[in-house]
């Protein structure tokens, strides 16, 4: 587990107004979130790992399901996944507003999600490509 856990749900985003939940053993996923973790929480956000045992009963999911795909929950209860996820912290980001911007336009939404996809299922592998025998045995 990598220190955000306890840097960002124990202290920094006890108050926060939402929260971007990764896989922490993810290094392309934490490289990301340790990216987004100032942009986000000068929005009032808070970023932390899938792993941490306090998500799974919060959000009442299995630690499979948990882990397929990134989450953004807001403290009114809203719930993003994958792609809407990533699209939802877009459109915090004054400098992403072009993907939310995109992916409004007919058809995209389907092309977003299935980009989500192709890259969530090769996310862990330690090679540049995964073969097909690596993306079939995580899903």
């Amino acid at each position: 587990m990598i220190s955000l856990a306890s840097d960002m749900t124990d202290r920094k985003g006890r108050h926060a107004r939402g929260w971007l939940f990764f896989d922490a053993e993810c290094a392309f996923c934490t490289g990301i979130a340790r990216w987004l973790v100032g942009p986000m929480k000068r929005r009032g956000l808070a970023v932390a790992p899938l792993q941490d045992p306090r998500v799974g009963t919060l959000l009442g999911l299995s630690p499979e399901e948990l882990l397929r795909a990134i989450r953004l929950v807001l403290t009114d209860g809203t719930h993003y996944v994958g792609a809407g996820a990533v699209l939802a912290v877009a459109g915090e980001l004054w400098w992403a507003q072009p993907l939310v911007w995109v992916a409004k336009l007919p058809g995209m939404m389907s092309v977003t999600r299935a980009g989500y996809r192709w890259v969530a299922q090769r996310r862990r592998c330690p090679a540049e490509r995964c073969t097909m025998d690596q993306v079939a045995s995580r899903n």
